[in-house]
């Protein structure tokens, strides 16, 4: 019996197939070491002043603080939208940015009303402790946890315009509404600041008693 025999012409095109398809794979790995050498473009991380959400800027209508009484003159702060509103009856004297407490449940919400009015306030309970000289020895400090070094005295954090709330008269809570930083977000220990301008003119509208609504 013998064998039959192998025609050269398809031997030749079974190892051109052969080589074509070697050839073919290591293309391929080429392409993708070369993909995986070329460094892929890094996204480029926004500016913490783009990532700080714009406040719109505060809105005062004379025409509507003008018919202001002790009387007819309520605030509303929304937490959600950060804003403080100083009502006249049921329209829109004032409508003013805020900075709130940082954390859920720092800022009350509630009815309130307002039991004190202090223009030059100072916190008891946030400030610095300064020399005799009264140069600052360490900042942003908490009589809570904070023991003052030797030969130093607490100084507490300037509350300009300062407007404390209560939930009746007879009640004084910690919080209220004075001067003090908005960096766009709630950023507070609890009070609710207010821009330097606006503080002044809605202490001038209120009086004690005036009801206060926080919500969101």
């Amino acid at each position: 019996m013998t064998n039959a025999a192998v025609h050269p012409t398809s031997f030749l095109s079974r190892s051109v197939a052969s080589v074509l398809a070697l050839a073919a794979v290591l293309l391929f790995c080429q392409l993708v070491v070369a993909q995986q050498a070329v460094p892929r473009p890094q996204k480029k991380q926004k500016p913490a002043s783009e990532l700080i959400r714009k406040q719109d800027p505060a809105k005062v209508i004379p025409r509507v603080l003008e018919q202001a009484t002790p009387e007819n003159v309520s605030v509303y702060i929304s937490l959600g939208k950060q804003r403080a509103y100083l009502k006249v009856g049921d329209e829109v004297g004032i409508d003013s940015p805020i900075s709130s407490g940082k954390r859920v449940g720092m800022t009350p919400k509630g009815s309130f009303v307002i039991v004190q009015k202090d223009p030059d306030h100072r916190s008891s309970l946030y400030g610095a402790f300064v020399n005799k000289g009264g140069l600052i020895v360490r900042a942003g400090v908490s009589t809570k946890i904070d023991s003052a070094p030797s030969g130093t005295t607490f100084k507490g954090a300037p509350m300009l315009w300062f407007m404390r709330f209560g939930e009746n008269l007879q009640s004084h809570r910690a919080e209220g509404m004075h001067v003090g930083e908005l960096p766009g977000y709630p950023a507070s220990h609890g009070c609710v600041r207010l821009p330097k301008d606006i503080a002044p003119i809605i202490y001038g509208k209120v009086i004690v008693g005036t009801p206060v609504t926080i919500g969101d």
